[in-house]
């Protein structure tokens, strides 16, 4: 199985619909005295093309990189330094890139000019909190040139019909809110998420990754520790593969 990296290319947000109300790189920042409105490149950003002393690169080849999760990587303020780490991405044809964006409505705008129908290593994750991010993002996202799409509802906030846009989808993840002041995540929205997947044609594969820290399920809210949330999660048995 293939190793995994995180890649930041560049660092710092900004707020855009409720999924990000309670976003880990606020909380983070907030706690170092950083200003998360400074959208900044960061020392990792040529990571992709560096290499060890006996000349060989850093990143593997085969690695899957979890690509600018401390910031949007298709935010406004990165669009100077994006063809640049587009390029490092064409590059590196042996890695995996996974990127997930609030922002799929700037895709478009944002390619590369030989993206074509997308490119062989690179999968586009648009996510979806409530049922008006999806109705506004999945149709944006179902007409885009992608050739590995996948969906992440996550932090889930309500019960979320996917059923109309499924279609070209390889996977759809699901997961609770976590740190103070989160939301609650209700086993039924998960569940409900589980069964659309299933009944798609062909079926897709579906993760709960985490219960989030307030999991309500048989209508008792529970408080889940965040060391425990992936496990909690696991044993509700919702994955499809």
């Amino acid at each position: 199985m293939a190793d995994s990296n995180q890649w930041n290319p560049w660092h710092g947000c900004r707020r855009i619909s409720a999924g990000c109300a309670h976003c880990y790189i606020f909380k983070m920042d907030a706690q170092y005295g950083r200003d998360t409105s400074k959208i900044a490149q960061t020392r990792s950003f040529g990571l992709p093309l560096q290499k060890n002393r006996r000349g060989e690169y850093k990143l593997r080849t085969d690695d899957y990189v979890y690509t600018c999760f401390s910031s949007d990587f298709f935010i406004e303020e990165a669009d100077r330094w994006r063809p640049e780490a587009w390029e490092m991405m064409r590059i590196r044809g042996d890695l995996r890139f996974f990127i997930i964006t609030k922002r799929i409505h700037r895709f478009i705008e944002c390619l590369p000019a030989d993206w074509g129908d997308g490119w062989d290593n690179v999968t586009i994750c648009s996510t979806v909190e409530n049922q008006a991010m999806a109705g506004y993002r999945l149709p944006i996202f179902a007409s885009c040139p992608v050739k590995h799409k996948e969906i992440i509802c996550e932090p889930l906030l309500e019960k979320v019909d996917l059923s109309r846009w499924l279609n070209g989808i390889e996977g759809v993840t699901a997961g609770g809110e976590s740190g103070p002041g989160a939301r609650p995540c209700h086993y039924e929205w998960v569940a409900e998420l589980r069964e659309q997947c299933l009944r798609a044609d062909p079926k897709v594969p579906f993760w709960f990754k985490q219960t989030g820290a307030r999991f309500v399920k048989d209508g008792k809210a529970v408080y889940v520790p965040r060391r425990m949330q992936f496990a909690e999660a696991e044993k509700c048995r919702l994955d499809v593969e």
